[in-house]
């Protein structure tokens, strides 16, 4: 396999080196490009098959591309999805008709499933129950965490004050986390291809005894002995992007779960915003 250090995706790999490759060569390389997808179950006898050529000319191809053997290259595709590099499947991989819409169903109720099978009743009610006592909620979300953060951010704001999403845009962190409440609760988002300075933060969330929710997708897993509590969403989908379907999902029922602990207040604290939506005619139909 390439140098660990060189994390460069297959597909650009093929791209850099495609002018100096002969023809034969070049005809795997069309292939692999039209079914980046599928690259981590084909062999190399496959490839030589439908490519039309030798499996001499598919062992060339991968180790001009820098690969020790197939073997490598596979694992490489692999850890590629894993980590959320898109690789998109072909036209034809998809299906016809109706076959991409049955296929994407399926994938999410598995996402979900996955996602609230792993979600213990013990575990559900004690993040709850810091979400609503703590005095503070502070949420960190970047990249494709951020949307997801601030549709966390805007749900609980509507059962309880106090919710706040850090940093602010553009800005940088270190001033927000100097004077932190102790005993404030940090909900951190952090689904694949994060920010360098994730394990940081999450380190020194730690070192600070902070109460740290982590929800992110398996790639957190090696994180979860320094939060309080980590819940897991997959994002796997039929082709290339990400969904968050399953987060969302289990966003609304957190917030759900947080408006029936204060039920009282926080029935009144959205009769509130309705008359303040009235007040500034901030909605429309």
């Amino acid at each position: 396999m390439p140098d660990k250090r060189d994390q460069t995706p297959i597909g650009r790999r093929l791209q850099q080196h495609f002018d100096s490759l002969g023809p034969q060569e070049r005809r795997v390389a069309d292939f692999i490009l039209a079914h980046l997808e599928d690259l981590a179950v084909y062999s190399a006898a496959d490839l030589a098959r439908y490519a039309g050529v030798s499996k001499a000319t598919v062992t060339r191809l991968f180790q001009r591309l820098g690969y020790a053997s197939f073997k490598a290259v596979k694992a490489h595709a692999r850890q590629l999805r894993h980590y959320g590099v898109p690789l998109a499947a072909s036209a034809s991989a998809l299906g016809e008709g109706a076959e991409p819409f049955r296929r994407h169903a399926e994938r999410e109720r598995e996402n979900l499933h996955h996602c609230l099978e792993a979600l213990s009743p013990e575990r559900f009610e004690a993040v709850t129950a810091a979400l609503d006592s703590a005095p503070e909620i502070a949420i960190v979300g970047y990249r494709n965490s951020y949307p997801v953060a601030l549709h966390l951010r805007q749900q609980l704001l509507q059962s309880r004050p106090g919710v706040r999403l850090m940093p602010a845009p553009n800005q940088s962190l270190a001033e927000e986390l100097i004077g932190l409440d102790p005993q404030a609760m940090v909900v951190v988002i952090g689904f694949r291809r994060r920010p360098r300075l994730f394990g940081a933060l999450i380190e020194m969330l730690a070192q600070q005894r902070q109460r740290v929710l982590l929800i992110g997708d398996p790639t957190t897993t090696k994180y979860e002995s320094q939060v309080a509590w980590r819940l897991e969403c997959l994002l796997e989908t039929i082709s290339a992007f990400d969904s968050y379907a399953s987060a969302m999902s289990l966003i609304s029922l957190l917030a759900n779960a947080l408006l029936h602990r204060r039920l009282a207040d926080g029935r009144a604290r959205i009769n509130e915003i309705s008359e303040c939506y009235e007040a500034l005619d901030e909605l429309g139909e």
